[in-house]
């Protein structure tokens, strides 16, 4: 089938298919004495398998060390790991994001608890100094339980070392 046809089984552009081929995703297509592209039919497959995989959040370099040529011969351990570590990936984009939106709605609440005898500028200034004397605390407390792990970490040592 030529790169048009393809396409259309797709639902990719003919410029991402060329570009999927020329990075090293795909065979080089087998040209026909007319110059133009001839893809076997497995191609369909192995394009929907990228655009999944990217859709998901693996990047080209990520497919391209997993994915085997013509869908043959594929490293099962790899692919698990991958997934694995995918699955972790994502658990701690959500755990971030879950943070981040919850900063956002706590800052929004501030800067909507405005009192109504309050300017624009001196809401900005009433919320920084919330917001600073938040990240302070936040410091303060990761400060000490970083000294809190690093007391662990020495007397665990020590209590291995006189074992030993």
């Amino acid at each position: 089938m030529n790169i048009g046809e393809l396409s259309k089984r797709t639902g990719l552009s003919t410029s991402r298919i060329r570009f999927y081929e020329q990075s090293g995703l795909l065979q080089a297509a087998e040209r026909g004495l007319n110059g133009y592209r001839s893809y076997p039919p497995e191609m369909v497959q192995m394009l929907e398998l990228i655009a999944m995989a990217q859709g998901v959040g693996f990047s080209l370099d990520e497919i391209r060390a997993l994915l085997p040529p013509g869908l043959q011969g594929w490293d099962h351990e790899a692919v698990v790991g991958a997934l694995r570590q995918k699955i972790a990936d994502i658990k701690a984009m959500e755990k971030k994001l879950q943070t981040s939106k919850k900063q956002l709605q706590a800052l929004l609440t501030d800067i909507e608890a405005r009192p109504d005898n309050m300017d624009c500028h001196d809401n900005a200034r009433r919320v920084l100094s919330h917001v600073l004397a938040q990240q302070s605390e936040s410091l303060a407390s990761e400060a000490a339980a970083e000294e809190k792990m690093g007391k662990l970490m020495r007397t665990g040592h020590r209590k291995r070392a006189s074992v030993a």
